[in-house]
């Protein structure tokens, strides 16, 4: 892993923004941005709003809350993987 960072152009509704990232991040980076991009293409063909601006707040509740959602199934798996263990410990020790 490297400290050096890369600058990329990433396109955010019609925006272009000049970032720099990990040269191992810039897969995940790309591939979030389609994802915003294909959003954005859709809330629009959706809804009818006063500017790009509004697509890309809709587009960011969307976004907050899928990654809120996944954090809180995966806290949910935790939890239940936890439990089976301690299930299968207690059954452990009864054999």
């Amino acid at each position: 892993m490297t400290d050096t960072l890369i600058p990329v152009n990433i396109v955010i509704g019609d925006r272009t923004y000049r970032i720099k990232i990990r040269p191992d991040d810039e897969e995940a980076v790309r591939n979030t941005m389609k994802v915003i991009n294909d959003k954005v293409i859709e809330f629009k063909t959706r809804f009818s709003a006063k500017d790009m601006q509004d697509y890309i707040a809709m587009v960011l509740v969307w976004y907050a809350t899928e990654q809120s959602q996944h954090t809180k199934n995966s806290l949910v798996t935790q939890d239940l993987i936890e439990k089976l263990t301690q299930i299968e410990n207690l059954i452990d020790k009864m054999a």
